[in-house]
């Protein structure tokens, strides 16, 4: 009798996100169309995609605009391009990210105010090279948070405000944040966002979330300043997953951290989710940018192409996270792609540079993997 009652509490699920009670054919809608009544669906952007001139990644843009409804840049806002020295700001290309973004209705989500890598060299140090001080630190954090939120208000819909703070373990990661000002920088930097602009959702953002050390440290960490009125909207989960790691493990160490995230009382969401099909060197895990394997020919397998068999292993492996997203739909803001086709993916080069991957929705000519319908298909 349980069974029976599951089953039909997953089929009302499914039918409360579809759109309108005419059926579209799957093929003639998006992903972010037929979700639209569950969360946002999104992608990150790379400066090419949405650049003036005629880059052939311009190609891209049509490609974003048509199957999702939220971007996110992958660089262009981040510390060392848009605050590379003290004194000196450069909107450039973020300017040229919002302003196209915002043209074509997309909803943007700002990447991200507070990380330790990628982050201005000049940040943590003074003139003689030395660490600065703890006030010094805050002055710069809250100097350089607000100076970029206040210049994106209203073109921007959210931020990123800290980013990658914790060790798998669930202990602080060592970064300079913290050896300077403890974990104190973390509600920090909310709160100088949100004196930026009161009316912008706040977010933390992590990699290793299915991990139930790190979401459980995470989520004891903001419980008590969530408590106390921290200004945060949802924690984030990046999704960076690896098909070798075993997909029915993966949702179910996911469906767990959504529910040690909703638990404190904020919303979550998928960030960057791509899946690698490749070898996974050593067991490694998360997305440490600074961790890298030196190439070897076994550990890239498809150069010739990736078979058939393999591709309804990943569609199955989709289906599958879907359906968990869905008994989950309330907990859940947004589900973010990171990179746009598997010719632009990260994954080629992490973390073995040179190897060709099959993470993302789009193959390399940027057609639809056989995915996103059987995706549309579940809320049909």
């Amino acid at each position: 009798m349980n069974k029976i009652l599951t089953l039909a509490a997953t089929a009302m699920l499914l039918a409360s996100c579809g759109g309108s009670s005419n059926k579209t054919e799957s093929s003639t809608i998006s992903l972010a169309k037929a979700y639209e009544n569950c969360w946002y669906t999104g992608v990150s952007v790379n400066q090419w995609e949405c650049a003036s001139d005629n880059n052939p990644q311009t190609k891209d843009w049509d490609v974003i605009v048509n199957n999702f409804n939220w971007v996110v840049a992958e660089n262009c806002m981040k510390c060392e391009v848009i605050h590379p020295a003290q004194n000196s700001y450069d909107f450039t290309l973020a300017d040229e990210f919002v302003n196209k973004a915002n043209a074509a209705g997309l909803k943007v989500m700002g990447h991200c105010l507070i990380w330790h890598s990628q982050c201005a060299k000049w940040f943590h140090y003074d003139s003689d090279g030395k660490l600065v001080s703890a006030d010094t630190l805050k002055a710069r954090m809250k100097e350089h948070i607000t100076t970029i939120v206040k210049h994106f208000k209203g073109r921007v819909c959210a931020w990123d405000v800290c980013n990658e703070c914790f060790e798998d373990d669930g202990s602080f990661r060592n970064s300079l944040f913290y050896q300077i000002l403890g974990s104190e920088f973390i509600p920090l930097a909310f709160q100088y966002a949100h004196d930026a602009d009161p009316d912008i959702e706040l977010y933390y953002n992590d990699f290793s979330m299915n991990k139930a050390t790190k979401v459980e440290a995470v989520a004891n960490f903001f419980a008590p300043l969530i408590k106390d009125g921290l200004p945060i909207n949802a924690i984030n989960m990046q999704g960076h997953i690896i098909l070798e790691d075993g997909a029915n493990n993966i949702i179910r160490d996911y469906a767990h951290s959504i529910d040690v995230i909703k638990s404190i009382g904020v919303k979550t969401g998928f960030s960057e989710l791509d899946l690698s099909v490749l070898p996974n060197p050593f067991g490694f895990s998360g997305a440490n940018v600074s961790d890298k394997f030196a190439y070897r020919p076994e550990m890239d397998p498809y150069i010739e192409g990736f078979p058939t068999e393999r591709q309804e292993e990943v569609d199955n492996f989709w289906v599958e996270f879907y359906k968990m997203l869905l008994q989950n739909k309330e907990a859940i803001t947004r589900v973010n792609f990171w990179c746009l086709n598997d010719g632009n993916s990260w994954r080629n080069d992490f973390p073995i540079r040179g190897r060709k991957d099959y993470a993302t929705l789009f193959d390399r000519q940027n057609n639809p993997k056989p995915t996103i319908e059987k995706l549309i298909k579940l809320v049909e």
